[in-house]
């Protein structure tokens, strides 16, 4: 199978129980939500994402025949550092293309894989962290993993929805955009009455990483 790219860099994990934890992150190009175009954007299933996922042509980017080529180009990003390596695929919606060639590839080359979807598709085996973050309107596929990653609020996609699936940590967070600061006073209220739920700041942002 070959995998296009959006991009691929070595930065910190920014959000949920991994944040402050050096991570390559490499992102697939494509989601079944948004086709990426902000003209279809109204229209879109999801409508708040933040990312550009549309192309191979980010730092990184680029098409790759197969799950060998793309671990090594993994690899090379990051950089010589020490044990242990973590390897977060995103989106876009990754598991579109993420397979289990892929996963045992950057296993060999001594990577934890830690994945962010949607939940619309079902995981391959052999991921070792497995975010969840469902999007409203689209049903749900994947109802375990390892954190269930929740953007708030979205009025039909509440919480008390998700918290009995099997996952191991639940985290509100809130959405961005012009009300962020609402969504944020929201979302800590929330997890103030609600102690399962922990607030999961986007703290890449607030220190100025990727």
């Amino acid at each position: 199978m070959s995998y296009t790219v959006k991009e691929t860099y070595k930065t910190l994990q920014g959000e949920g129980a991994q944040a402050g934890r050096a991570a390559v992150f490499c992102r697939f190009a494509g989601c079944n939500l948004w086709s990426g175009r902000e003209a279809d954007r109204g229209t879109a299933t999801c409508q708040f994402c933040d990312t550009q996922f549309v192309g191979s042509d980010g730092p990184g980017g680029g098409r790759f025949e197969d799950a060998p080529s793309l671990a090594a180009h993994i690899e090379a990003h990051w950089s010589g550092a020490g044990d242990p390596r973590w390897v977060v695929f995103t989106g876009g919606e990754p598991l579109l293309q993420l397979d289990a060639a892929l996963i045992d590839a950057v296993h060999g080359r001594g990577f934890s894989v830690a994945v962010e979807t949607n939940g619309t598709v079902v995981a391959p085996p052999g991921i070792d962290w497995l975010t969840v973050s469902p999007k409203a309107g689209a049903p749900l596929a994947q109802v375990t993993g390892t954190e269930l990653k929740l953007v708030y609020p979205q009025p039909d996609a509440l919480p008390d929805a998700f918290e009995a699936l099997a996952f191991g940590h639940f985290f509100l967070q809130p959405m961005d955009g012009a009300q962020r600061d609402a969504h944020t006073r929201a979302a800590i209220a929330y997890c103030l009455a609600h102690p399962r739920w922990r607030l999961s700041v986007q703290t890449h942002k607030l220190i100025g990483v990727a």
